[in-house]
């Protein structure tokens, strides 16, 4: 038999709640709903979604992966080297340039110590007041690449942003289910701020 609350108490209770959600902060109460949505993922359980982005702090070598309604994962990455190099009949400073980006074509190439053992090469086009720009930037794997990633140094591409074939799997994926496009962001240092969501997400548009 369900027990019957008299009607005076269940408007009693009803202006507790309010009160109580009304002192409650909203991000608290989300925390508490939707503990994902603020706290890093681990990568081996992420799964990618329509309209995530990809946001690489070239300053600490990491990259994160964002859910465009919350929730992130962070791994370590490579980006270029802080000198003048000369590659493939150019000469230039390697230093991962920082700027908007969108990666909007695959490519294999055959060169597998450059580009890993799959040759998978995601080719980065950058934003320019005149539109996109194609680049030779791109994201892509590495023969040597848990080395490099081991490394305390992890400036050794030639400029583009160098991932383990793993993460390079999930970066794919991604790319794929957004319609073979993929925002990407390159900045400087992510500031003494705790790593958040909400932090990462307003970095993803500070360029």
């Amino acid at each position: 038999m369900a027990l019957a609350i008299p009607s005076k108490v269940r408007l009693t209770l009803t202006v507790l709640l309010s009160a109580l959600l009304q002192a409650t902060p909203a991000s608290a109460a989300i925390w508490d709903v939707f503990p994902t949505k603020e706290r890093a993922i681990e990568i081996t359980e992420w799964a990618p979604e329509t309209g995530d982005s990809f946001l690489v702090d070239r300053d600490s070598n990491v990259g994160y992966l964002l859910h465009k309604k919350g929730g992130f994962t962070s791994f370590t990455l490579a980006t270029g080297q802080r000198r003048v190099v000369r590659y493939i009949g150019r000469t230039y400073n390697a230093t991962t340039p920082l700027a908007s980006w969108k990666a909007l074509s695959r490519e294999i190439k055959g060169d597998r110590i450059t580009f890993g053992k799959s040759g998978r090469f995601l080719r980065l086009s950058m934003e320019e007041e005149s539109g996109l720009e194609r680049t030779p930037y791109g994201i892509h794997s590495h023969a040597y690449i848990q080395a490099m990633l081991q490394a305390n140094d992890r400036y050794r591409s030639m400029g583009c942003i160098l991932v383990a074939d793993e993460v390079l799997d999930i970066i794919i994926e991604t790319f794929e289910r957004n319609g073979n496009t993929l925002d990407v962001q390159t900045v400087a240092g992510l500031g003494d701020d705790s790593i958040s969501f909400q932090m990462l997400q307003e970095k993803m548009n500070t360029l």
